[in-house]
């Protein structure tokens, strides 16, 4: 692997985007852009920024990720979620630069019983989740040198998140009513970052070594979660059942579970989020630990 790489990082005020430029700082130097930097939604600055930086990794975190939002702003959602990841792929490829990509849950319809795997048939129902897929398929089109993580539920000590929402909530409160018929993997930013860093490595490790040119390469598509699963009734448990043994002032006795459809929103939720992480794991070597180490790391940050 090269010395003192250079690493272009969208996205750095955003909770993963935060992570990562911690993660990244040990392959070289990171260059952290937002969205004052450079406006995801016109091509041209992003092929400017990337012209003026010349990267050896692109690393995009960024989205438009206000899922409800996203179904009163189509145009928007697209030029985000696709079209820039579309003009990330083409400069990267020109300049032979790994592109590190995330995607989520969403592209599924979530109505398959068990776990997903990177082989099932998308199917996004929402705005949201059909600008990701579009953006997956335009990198993979754009740019062969590509990792794509997919994601769900992500949380983190930084930024705005269901783990913060129910805690403020908790002590607010006496009762809360929370889904219970959705299932998935809280998934910690800081694990996201730190696995982002392991396979950059790896890949580029793999890139270097020229003594075996028939070796697999280690690009494409990976699903990135932590391991385990629940509802997000059962994740709302775990949060006030931690914040409550750590002395937090709680005034939530009561967590209803609840149907979707007693909460409707905009944007169609995948029932089904279940990821299955074993072509991740064995690809590069992991053991993802279980969502509840992830909560209680967050929990313990949020408590200093």
């Amino acid at each position: 692997m090269k010395q003192g790489i250079r690493i272009l990082l969208t996205g750095k005020n955003g909770q993963l985007g935060f992570e990562l430029q911690r993660s990244l700082a040990v392959l070289g130097e990171v260059i952290a852009v937002d969205r004052h930097d450079c406006d995801l939604s016109n091509p041209e600055a992003i092929r400017a920024l990337i012209a003026k930086v010349q990267p050896q990794v692109i690393v995009n975190p960024a989205a438009h990720t206000a899922v409800d939002k996203a179904e009163s702003e189509p145009e928007l959602a697209y030029a985000i979620n696709t079209i820039a990841s579309q003009i990330f792929a083409e400069e990267a490829a020109k300049l032979g630069a790994l592109l590190v990509h995330y995607s989520t849950d969403y592209v599924f319809d979530g109505k398959k019983d068990g776990w997903y795997s990177e082989d099932d048939t998308p199917n996004p129902q929402s705005v949201y989740g059909k600008t990701k897929l579009a953006g997956e398929l335009a990198i993979a089109s754009a740019n062969p040198r590509h990792l794509i993580f997919r994601t769900s539920w992500v949380f983190g000590a930084h930024g705005g998140n269901f783990l913060k929402t129910i805690l403020r909530l908790a002590s607010e409160r006496e009762e809360l009513k929370i889904i219970a018929d959705q299932y998935g993997a809280p998934t910690a930013a800081s694990l996201l970052a730190d696995v982002t860093a392991h396979a950059i490595r790896q890949v580029l490790i793999r890139d270097a070594d020229t003594s075996n040119s028939t070796q697999a390469n280690l690009y494409g598509t990976y699903h990135l979660v932590a391991g385990g699963t629940t509802t997000w009734h059962g994740y709302a448990e775990r949060i006030v059942e931690l914040a409550k043994v750590a002395g937090a002032q709680i005034k939530a006795e009561n967590i209803l579970p609840i149907p979707t459809s007693a909460y409707p929103l905009p944007a169609p939720r995948p029932a089904n989020s279940r990821l299955s992480t074993e072509k991740l794991q064995v690809t590069f070597g992991l053991c993802l630990p279980d969502w509840q180490e992830g909560v209680k790391q967050v929990m313990t940050l949020l408590e200093r």
